[in-house]
């Protein structure tokens, strides 16, 4: 039996008449508007209804500022996302999961710095129950106390094992070197904050923070726009309030500089997490600057994932993002590497920083990265619970559906030269981060390498 060679991707795209060519990119397909009922109810809350698809189900997504200044609020803000669902004044724990099942339906809470969100759906001939059940929990939730209780036991032993995962060690120690204190920074409650919150602080935070004047509900699925705006009027007539929900105070600009290595005793590994300074959504630079930032690490065929993965082999993944909060918007750097090669990746990304400043990107990578922005785009509000996250991402951003519709035409529209000047925001002074590693092995080389605070 003959055993088969090992073949390089290189030496598969090849044949013996030369490189195997590659069929052309096809016209992105331009997406379609989905009819859309955008309004503010008398209580101040936004609702957005769409009729998207033909599958008979409708996704629901609630999103509340819930923003907090004092340190013990994220311990709070945890526990009442984690109980808000269990039980109100007219039912229990499993009245609201059977109500729920009934319609095929679904919710669940989770908080983070700035916000609430309630996400779920339901058979589009449930909404009316979904809404019911949803605002039943908005008004008259009770947390009981053995329903607080329980769930603190439970979180304070996520958190342990939380914090103890190297990513989440990283992207706090990223979070406080770009932002000092800011409550944005509290993602994860501490646990012996968690450990002393009672039940009435959680009814006390729910009465006073739990508010429709500011917040946004979004409605996408089988169903008619105007009746699902009346059936919210009509099921959250009662969630009244003077107040307006919170929103989280504007962050302070990233600024360039070191990068700071934290030590983490015993790690094999480390986590190299860079960001700095970029545009909101609603910058007319910003669709130049997404193009260029696909180029250098935004998907699988940019520079950076070339450099580093492909032909170095110094890490399995290594990406590129943008973060949005209201107003603001930052770039994020992150890949994870083996301790050996930590400060050869560290130049490297350096390298490809200076690279796509310096050497624009050529017509064919733009015209790539833009045609896969184009196609993520119109593939993630293709689907109903896509289009409602979507919508309620851009709402909360402080955009409208026109936003949606009219992306796909600004991309297009993007010139070589515009990318090329929006790569300039990507210079390596533009940047600062934290390396999470072993600092026994890694001193001594990045201490060569210079610009890295050593502990």
């Amino acid at each position: 039996m003959t055993r088969a060679t090992h073949r390089s991707a290189e030496e598969i795209g090849r044949t013996e008449l030369g490189r195997r060519p590659l069929p052309p990119l096809g016209e992105p397909r331009t997406g379609r508007a989905p009819a859309v009922v955008d309004t503010v109810l008398d209580n101040g809350l936004r609702v957005i209804a769409a009729r998207h698809g033909v599958v008979p189900m409708v996704e629901l997504r609630l999103r509340i500022p819930f923003a907090g200044e004092d340190q013990k609020h994220p311990a709070r803000a945890e526990l009442l996302a984690e109980t808000l669902l269990t039980g109100t004044e007219r039912r229990n724990r499993v009245q609201v999961d059977t109500d729920l099942a009934a319609v095929g339906a679904d919710l669940s809470s989770v908080v983070d710095p700035e916000r609430l969100s309630i996400t779920g759906d339901a058979l589009a001939t449930g909404l009316d129950t979904l809404l019911d059940v949803l605002a039943d929990a908005l008004t008259g939730a009770v947390y009981r106390d053995e329903e607080v209780e329980g769930e603190r036991a439970r979180l304070v032993e996520r958190i342990a094992v939380a914090r103890s995962q190297p990513r989440v060690i990283a992207r706090e120690e990223l979070q406080r070197h770009r932002y000092g204190d800011h409550p944005f920074v509290r993602e994860v409650p501490a646990a012996e904050d968690v450990a002393e919150v009672t039940a009435e602080e959680v009814r006390t935070l729910h009465r006073e923070s739990v508010l429709p004047r500011g917040s946004v509900l979004v409605l996408v699925g089988d169903i008619d726009p105007d009746q699902a705006v009346a059936a919210v009027a009509r099921n959250l007539a009662d969630w009244q309030s003077e107040d307006s929900a919170r929103e989280l105070p504007s962050l302070p600009s990233v600024r360039g500089g070191d990068v700071r290595l934290v030590h983490r005793p015993g790690a094999v590994q480390s986590q190299l997490r860079f960001s700095a300074q970029a545009l909101p959504r609603t910058d007319p630079q910003y669709p130049a600057l997404q193009v260029a930032n696909l180029v250098f690490g935004g998907y699988f065929s940019s520079r950076l994932v070339e450099n580093i993965r492909e032909d170095k082999g110094y890490t399995y993944g290594a990406h590129s993002s943008f973060e949005f909060t209201r107003g603001n918007g930052t770039v994020l750097v992150d890949a994870d590497t083996a301790s050996e090669v930590t400060a050869a990746a560290l130049l490297e990304t350096r390298y490809e920083l200076a690279r796509l400043a310096l050497v624009p990107p050529t017509e064919s990578e733009v015209e790539s990265a833009r045609q896969y922005a184009i196609g993520s785009l119109l593939t993630s509000t293709a689907s109903q619970a896509g289009m409602a996250s979507t919508l309620a991402a851009l709402a909360t951003a402080g955009l409208a559906q026109d936003w949606l519709v009219a992306h796909p035409e600004r991309l297009r529209a993007v010139t070589v030269e515009q990318v090329a000047e929006a790569a300039r925001l990507f210079a390596p002074t533009s940047f600062t981060g934290v390396v999470v590693g072993d600092a026994d092995k890694l001193a001594g080389q990045l201490r060569l390498l210079g610009g890295v605070v050593l502990p």
